[in-house]
């Protein structure tokens, strides 16, 4: 990681090569009266009463955040540098192939050692049986709406195999009829989404095989085609593909308890469900790179001050 100290009127070169194999960190002690440099993958300044300069995040301590990104970055050095590789050039691309990006990326650090490691820690504990309910995605029509709710509450609306291979399905139908003026991405429980199901990572018989399905049954790509006509309701967590699938729809109305995080890196991947796709779009690489290399939680008027939620609702 690459760390560099700005002064209110030092200037960084308009772009970052896009194989410059490190996180570039720039950090601000004074509040900054402009965007964060392109030439950055991550932009802090300190915290005040408004909101900074688009790009940059705000935190208390400028140097506590460098050490905690540094850290992580430290552990996970791998996907770390390969989610700001791909940040730097996803946004040239169009979502599709912004999409196809992604899942290679995603596939290269299922290959990875770091993945594997997570991996064989996770499957040191085989996954419980879980009692399933018939559907894990429930689509139901009134007049030109069409709602979709994720039905697994049990496990906090993790995106499985079968909620993919369900909301691929509605959404389809969605893009097929243009009758349906309003899509409602809706979920069941405490919960809008936890991201992906944990026990399904990894199942693929090989990294090759998993991006092809990624490409092929994208719910990302979808979305982004009807995003006009869908509104996203979060609630809860909205963690990994939680956000990165709402983030695509072209209005997200939260509820007051709505927080969001990117996990992927500290398990040694990047996002996978379209985060670098539809995160972007809405607040900037250099939030989505925060986001995703601070794992941090954010609350839902952060979001809305970001541009990641259009509307809170409720007290």
């Amino acid at each position: 990681m690459l760390v560099v100290e700005l002064g209110v009127d030092d200037d960084l070169p308009d772009e970052i090569p896009a194989w410059l194999p490190c996180v570039v960190v720039a950090l601000s002690r004074q509040r900054p009266g402009r965007p964060a440099p392109c030439g950055v993958d991550v932009a802090v300044c300190p915290g005040g009463t408004d909101e900074p300069p688009p790009g940059w995040v705000a935190v208390a301590d400028v140097d506590a955040e460098a050490g905690r990104l540094a850290e992580g970055v430290e552990a996970q050095p791998q996907p770390a540098v390969v989610l700001a590789q791909l940040l730097r050039t996803s946004g040239t691309l169009e979502v599709g192939a912004a999409l196809v990006a992604e899942s290679l990326a995603y596939s290269t650090l299922q290959a990875g050692a770091a993945f594997s490691a997570w991996l064989a820690g996770r499957r040191a504990t085989a996954p419980r049986h879980r009692a399933e309910p018939d559907d894990a995605v429930v689509v139901a029509r009134s007049g030109d709406r069409l709602t979709i709710t994720f039905q697994r509450p049990h496990v906090r609306n993790a995106v499985n195999a079968a909620v993919r291979d369900a909301l691929v399905e509605a959404l389809a139908l969605a893009a097929a009829d243009a009758s349906l003026v309003g899509v409602d991405l809706c979920g069941a429980g405490p919960d809008f989404s936890s991201g992906g199901d944990l026990d399904e990572f990894g199942s693929r018989p090989d990294p090759v095989s998993a991006h092809l399905v990624r490409t092929v049954r994208s719910p990302a790509r979808l979305l982004a085609a009807v995003a006009g006509r869908v509104t996203a309701h979060l609630h809860g967590a909205c963690v990994g593909a939680g956000i990165e699938l709402a983030a695509f729809a072209g209005r997200v109305v939260a509820s007051a308890d709505t927080r969001v995080q990117l996990p992927e890196v500290a398990l040694g991947l990047v996002p996978g469900a379209g985060g670098t796709v539809s995160l972007p779009r809405r607040i900037g690489r250099h939030r989505t790179a925060w986001l995703a290399l601070s794992a941090s939680f954010v609350d839902v008027a952060t979001a809305a001050r970001w541009g990641l939620v259009d509307e809170i609702v409720g007290g």
